[in-house]
């Protein structure tokens, strides 16, 4: 594999950190990191050119707040200047990169390969009744936490050589334990500390129906035994090659017995159906209130489904 050099000086170029200004503002003019900025803004560019130029940018202090759906989870929050800034002029540089190196298979924070996408695959698939006849599940135990950071260096290592820009990336890396949620960047570190995982399952082990969102893996075949004996060679590559440890609650189970809870919905061969929690949510935000524009996002999950009856249902109305 042909290493990539030569990339820092387009990442911290005035230039390039004015676009990572406008990128990381977009949504968020009211805030008051961007506010702040914004009194000495050309001044805040030229200074934190000079911390990258110099090799003086550190990674500021982190805040943290905890998020309980869909599950409780500490998000990390970083300063608007500089770090901000700085994690979106080295993905402006590094994004179709670390895009070019994923599978056909990879979904979660790629553009064009989100939830729905996912779900156009495994529904695809599943158009081959036989050959999926029976599903591996699995995800992997407090994933982001987990991420070792010697191993993502060196995988990092593998596509770059560029000595400043691997100065970058470590000094990020190394800035708290794991991959902090909430970080630009971890999303694409996660998935690119994966990625070579995805192509031993799909180019040496030749698996044909692979999905994984993030750290959830779906895997379907018209084999059982193969699957439990795919089990056991996941799990060793992921101890071994990237420390990390498959969650106890894996399933190997017939899909038409039960459907494949994945990326928000549960796929039959005949239908699909919206997760149980998200109906759930969608019934607790009609009651609270039934403008259709608070509604949207769940008529956005729903719309990709066999809903029909269930907007009847919910909504009250004449679909």
């Amino acid at each position: 594999m042909k290493r990539i050099n030569n990339l820092y000086a387009s990442i911290i170029s005035i230039e390039n950190l004015q676009l990572a200004d406008e990128m990381a503002r977009k949504g968020k003019l009211m805030q008051y990191g961007v506010i702040l900025h914004d009194k000495n803004r050309e001044q805040n560019i030229l200074k934190l050119h000079e911390m990258l130029l110099n090799k003086t940018y550190t990674t500021s202090t982190y805040t943290t707040f905890k998020i309980y759906e869909p599950k409780e989870r500490i998000i990390y929050r970083l300063p608007y200047f500089p770090d901000r800034i700085t994690h979106h002029a080295v993905m402006n540089i590094l994004e179709p990169i670390f895009v070019s190196t994923f599978t056909n298979d990879t979904y979660s924070c790629i553009k064009g390969k989100g939830i729905h996408a996912a779900l156009r695959g495994v529904k695809a698939a599943l158009k081959d009744t036989t050959g999926t006849t029976y599903c591996l599940k699995l995800d992997i135990k407090k994933f982001y936490p987990s991420v070792d950071h010697e191993v993502l260096k060196q995988i990092l290592r593998r596509k770059f050589k560029d000595t400043d820009l691997l100065w970058l990336l470590d000094e990020i890396i190394d800035s708290t334990e794991g991959l902090p949620i909430g970080n630009y960047l971890s999303q694409y570190f996660a998935n690119f500390y994966l990625t070579y995982f995805d192509h031993w399952l799909k180019e040496t082990l030749r698996v044909k129906y692979y999905f994984r969102y993030a750290d959830d893996i779906v895997i379907l075949s018209d084999n059982k035994p193969y699957l439990h004996e795919l089990l056991a060679k996941i799990r060793e590559y992921l101890d071994v090659q990237l420390k990390l440890t498959v969650k106890h609650n894996y399933q190997i189970f017939p899909v038409q017995a039960r459907g494949i809870d994945f990326v928000g919905y549960v796929f039959f061969h005949t239908h699909i159906m919206l997760r149980k929690s998200i109906k759930q949510n969608f019934c607790k935000m009609i009651a609270r209130n039934k403008n259709k524009q608070s509604i949207a996002s769940y008529n956005g999950w729903a719309k990709h489904c066999n809903s029909k009856h269930l907007l009847k249902k919910i909504l009250h109305e004449k679909i």
